[in-house]
C-alpha cells in the first residue's frame, strides 16, 4: 500500500466567534506545533478567514475555506469567489458537503464546476461524497457515491484528483447518533477507491480519502486503522481543541 500521509480537517461549520475561536485556535496550535504525523487543515467561518489565515502563518498546519462558489465575480449577493480565497493563501476547500447539497440544493453538474474551478486555481478541493438514510436502506450507497464521482471525473478528468482529497460522509450518521462502524465506513473507502482506480491506479493509490461520519475522540483510533482510511473531516469535535488533537495524534 502507497504510504498515504494522513490528513485531518476542521470544518467549524457555522460555529464560534472571536472570543471563542482564539483561544481554541491557540490550543490547538500549541498541540499540534509538538509534531504530529497528519497534515492539519482549519476550516473557519468565511468571516473569520482573516484572522485564522493572520494566526497559521509560519505554523504547520494549512487554512482551508468551507464552500466556494462556482462563478469568478459578478452579481452573486453573499458568494465568495474563488479569487478572494487566494488573496487570504487558502490551501484546501470544502466541496459538495452533504449540508450543500441537501440544504442549499447543491448538484451533482454545481459540485462538479466547483470542483474544477478549484483545481484549476491551484488550491485543492476536499471533495464530499456520501449517501443518505433512505439510500442506504435501498442498497443504493455505491450507486449513489459512483454517480456523484463519476460527474466531477467526466467534468474535470481523473487527473484533477491528484491533488484532491475525498471525505466520505455517510450523511445518516452526522449529528444523528448513529455511526458507521470501521467496517462500514472501510468498505466505502474501498469502493470510491477502485471507482477511481478503473480510470487512473496510479491516482487512486495515491488518492487520500478521508471519513466524515462523526469521528470523534474515542473512535479515531479504530476508523484510521482502516486500510482505505487516511484521516478525517471533523465537525463537531473540532470545537474542543482535547478531542481534535486527540483525533490529529489518532491519525498515523
Amino acid at each position: 500500500m502507497t504510504n498515504r500521509r494522513p490528513f485531518v480537517a476542521a470544518n467549524w461549520k457555522m460555529n464560534g466567534n472571536l472570543a471563542s475561536i482564539r483561544p481554541l485556535l491557540a490550543d490547538i496550535l500549541a498541540g499540534v506545533q509538538t509534531g504530529m504525523n497528519a497534515e492539519v487543515v482549519i476550516c473557519p467561518p468565511y468571516i473569520y478567514i482573516d484572522e485564522i489565515a493572520l494566526r497559521l502563518d509560519n505554523t504547520t498546519i494549512g487554512l482551508g475555506a468551507q464552500n466556494v462558489s462556482h462563478h469568478d465575480s459578478g452579481a452573486h449577493t453573499g458568494e465568495v469567489a474563488i479569487g478572494m480565497l487566494q488573496d487570504y493563501n487558502t490551501g484546501y476547500v470544502i466541496i459538495g458537503h452533504s449540508e450543500r447539497r441537501m440544504l442549499y440544493g447543491e448538484t451533482d453538474g454545481i459540485v462538479a464546476e466547483k470542483f474544477k474551478k478549484v483545481v484549476d486555481s491551484g488550491l485543492k478541493p476536499i471533495l464530499c461524497v456520501g449517501e443518505t438514510l433512505e439510500q442506504r436502506e435501498a442498497d443504493e450507497t455505491e450507486e449513489v457515491i459512483a454517480r456523484q464521482l463519476d460527474t466531477v471525473i467526466d467534468n474535470a478528468g481523473v487527473k484533477s484528483f491528484a491533488k484532491a482529497v475525498i471525505a466520505y460522509e455517510p450523511v445518516w450518521a452526522i449529528g444523528t447518533g448513529r455511526t458507521a462502524t470501521p467496517d462500514q465506513a472501510q468498505e466505502v473507502h474501498a469502493f470510491i477507491r477502485l471507482r477511481l482506480a478503473r480510470h487512473d491506479e496510479e491516482i487512486a493509490d495515491l488518492l487520500r480519502i478521508v471519513y466524515g461520519g462523526s469521528v470523534k475522540a474515542d473512535n479515531a483510533n479504530e476508523l484510521f486503522t482502516m486500510a482505505d482510511i487516511d484521516g478525517g473531516l471533523i465537525g463537531g469535535a473540532s470545537l474542543i481543541a482535547e478531542d481534535f488533537l486527540s483525533i490529529c495524534q489518532a491519525a498515523i
